[in-house]
């Protein structure tokens, strides 16, 4: 029950009550984990679930108390994640009604973002997305109309994935636009988010045939994409750059059709579907009404009929010239937002900022495509990210180019001082580090107390059946900044191979043994934190 500890004791930590819309309680969480057949793909991680996603026995809320209800069973998305193996922590808060790209319009508090507390998180999965950059869960379930998957993951630096429409069921979900929605997956990494989308998915079509050959991008030029805020060109160049130096085709393209589609959203007839979904609700205006949300789904109440049809004409017509201009290529990359306003700012101008971080999301549904959302580096100490659009079904080669954008990051063992909350961990976060598992090594090691400033445990390992499992956090790094930690690391204490309880072996933290001969053995403890705590 490490992983379960370590995931509520960063939830206690953050104090960030305004993620979560209901928490379970840890004993129940690791009840279920207990009852898990552990030979189950996902026995082991935890996730959290969209507040307008069912979970049964938790009330759904759609991010609105007096519209609240209470399933008797799990929708079939969360059902299957369960029946893999995966444990619910509890449901995230959003944008009411999922109506909204930045993640304040809720009565349960403005979701933070992960990272920079003044800034906004994104939304409308807003809830699902910081607990997944936080590492309260290893996943999250978020929804994806305008782009309520993909925005939330740049601005947190995480992996969003957005299944084609209709791949992955949206039965017990409180529908926003029900010929739009798609379930969406939330991960600190590509292979985490892809491992649940797989069981995630019911229909997973057949991708377009493709030539043989390198992949083929799509990448228009920064000029053609409007205003961005600053560093931002530059940043979506580089990353382009990093696709064409892993091997990748790049061609030039005008993505006008895109960004005219993406008005449409909610500039269009299509917001009336809101209305549809939830109008008659909105309509007796229940005093936990967000007044925005309220204001758009009451406002698209009267749109006539002939709009609609005129709309759904201009939209094909966009389409057929989007998918042409695409051509054979695999993906199209583009920033997931233009840029990444402050609370403040959204809280000066709620529509303005949200219509300006939909510009490249927003289309992406009205055009069945799948996308993915993946981080590309920083820019002002802030996460950046870039998106790659495709055609319906082909995820599985969205996330196969995405893995050429970044330098496979080094993995790290902690035991002592660099865990989370301990005194050395902000050595990793400046070094670039990001949280990634809690776990154990193999029971071929021993944990001394070192009488060191600041106190830490050494770890070493010793001969066959004298050694015990030893709680280990990994954290992945830059490989360069590995190379300088491993530069700075002071004796006795030494980076070397260190071997976990599933077989594998990353680099870690070990001590040499001589170093030990006076330190008092906490083997016992099965780990630093839990010997802390027992001082």
């Amino acid at each position: 029950m490490h992983h379960i500890r370590a995931a509520y004791d960063r939830i206690a930590a953050a104090d960030r009550p305004e993620i979560w819309i209901h928490l379970r309680p840890r004993a129940e969480v690791e009840a279920e984990a207990a009852a898990v057949d552990p030979g189950l793909p996902l026995a082991g991680r935890l996730f959290a679930v969209k507040g307008n996603i069912d979970v049964a026995g938790l009330p759904t809320t759609a991010g609105c108390p007096s519209y609240a209800y209470r399933p008797d069973r799990d929708a079939p998305v969360v059902a299957r994640l369960r029946a893999a193996g995966a444990v619910v922590v509890g449901t995230t808060n959003l944008d009411q009604f999922a109506t909204g790209l930045v993640g304040t319009r809720s009565p349960y508090g403005a979701v933070r973002n992960a990272l920079a507390p003044d800034r906004i998180s994104g939304g409308s999965s807003s809830g699902s997305a910081v607990a997944v950059a936080l590492g309260m869960a290893d996943f999250a379930l978020g929804t994806d109309t305008a782009g309520s998957g993909r925005v939330p993951a740049a601005f947190n630096g995480i992996v969003g994935l957005k299944p084609t429409y209709g791949a992955v069921p949206t039965q017990g979900v409180v529908p926003a636009c029900a010929s739009l929605d798609c379930v969406t997956v939330f991960a600190r990494t590509l292979p985490e988010a892809e491992r649940a989308l797989a069981h995630m998915v019911t229909d997973a079509g057949r991708p377009p045939s493709r030539s043989p050959g390198p992949w083929r991008v799509a990448v228009p030029g920064a000029e053609g994409l409007g205003e961005l805020d600053p560093g931002w060109a530059e940043a979506y160049e580089a990353a382009a750059g990093r696709l064409a130096g892993a091997g990748a085709l790049l061609r030039p393209l005008d993505p006008s059709p895109f960004l005219e589609a993406a008005g449409m959203l909610y500039e269009g007839a299509f917001v009336a579907e809101r209305y549809t979904a939830v109008g008659e609700f909105v309509d007796k205006g229940a005093p936990d009404l967000d007044p925005t949300v309220a204001a758009i789904i009451a406002g698209a109440r009267d749109l006539p009929a002939h709009r609609l049809y005129a709309d759904r004409t201009r939209l094909a017509a966009l389409r057929a010239r989007a998918l042409d201009s695409l051509g054979d290529a695999d993906a199209l990359l583009l920033p997931t937002t233009p840029g990444h306003p402050t609370l403040a700012e959204v809280a000066a101008d709620p529509l303005g900022s949200n219509a300006r971080l939909g510009r490249f999301t927003n289309s992406t549904n009205l055009f069945g495509l799948a996308a993915v959302a993946v981080p590309a580096g920083t820019v002002g100490g802030l996460p950046f990210g870039v998106m790659l659009i495709g055609p319906a079904h082909t995820e599985d080669r969205l996330a196969r180019i995405a893995t050429l954008l970044t330098e496979p990051p080094a993995r790290l063992a902690v035991v002592g001082a660099h865990l989370t909350g301990q005194p050395l961990n902000p050595q990793l976060l400046a070094l670039g580090g990001r949280y990634v598992d809690t776990t154990t090594t193999a029971a071929e090691y021993r944990l001394h107390a070192l009488a060191t400033v600041p106190p830490k445990p050494g770890l070493v390992h010793v001969p066959d059946g004298t050694g015990a499992p030893v709680e280990a956090e990994i954290w992945e790094l830059p490989a360069a900044a590995l190379g300088a930690l491993v530069a700075a690391l002071p004796r006795p204490m030494a980076i070397g191979s260190v071997s976990l309880a599933d077989g594998t072996s990353v680099p870690g933290f070990l001590c040499e043994p001589e170093a030990t001969s006076d330190a008092r053995d906490i083997t016992r403890y099965g780990g630093w934190r839990a010997y802390i705590a027992s001082l």
